[in-house]
């Protein structure tokens, strides 16, 4: 495959880069050891995804699976579950003091992390990731043609 017909492969290798060398990084700042699915979790929770539902719904994942890894992640005092403004039967999900303090580190390794790529790869080409990837691509692509049609 050339192209962007291979564009998610690169996308996935690039987003482990990244996790693995954070999860190194706040293990050598004296954090617990955070699973991925708890890495994505969390990075919901950080641009604003509250519901577990939402969450569950982004990650392609069941609500139980979430309520799960809310609950380990609240157990490892990372996160906090609070009463709904907008549905009192509700919950949402929020960092806690200690998840902001683990946020301040990966903070930290992110920019160490993408100081690293530039050196690898050349500040020309992570700036013009950084503009690919902040541009609005639009809803998700739901209409294909029948096959055949366009094969």
């Amino acid at each position: 495959m050339q192209g962007a017909e291979s564009l998610i492969v690169p996308l996935l290798q690039a987003f482990f880069w990244f996790d693995d060398g954070l999860q190194t990084f706040l293990q050598s700042r004296g954090w617990d050891e955070v699973t991925r699915s708890q890495s994505m979790i969390m990075a919901n929770v950080v641009i604003g995804v509250h519901k577990p539902s939402d969450i569950a719904r982004n990650l392609g994942i069941s609500r139980q699976a979430v309520h799960t890894t809310i609950n380990q992640m609240i157990a490892m005092g990372m996160l906090e579950l609070r009463d709904d403004k907008h549905d009192q039967r509700a919950k949402v999900v929020v960092v806690s003091e200690k998840g902001r303090a683990m946020g301040r580190d990966a903070d930290l390794a992110m920019a160490a992390m993408s100081a690293e790529l530039r050196r690898r790869i050349g500040s020309r080409n992570v700036d013009n990731l950084i503009k690919a990837f902040a541009q609005d691509w639009g809803t998700p692509m739901t209409h294909w043609p029948a096959k055949g049609d366009a094969d």
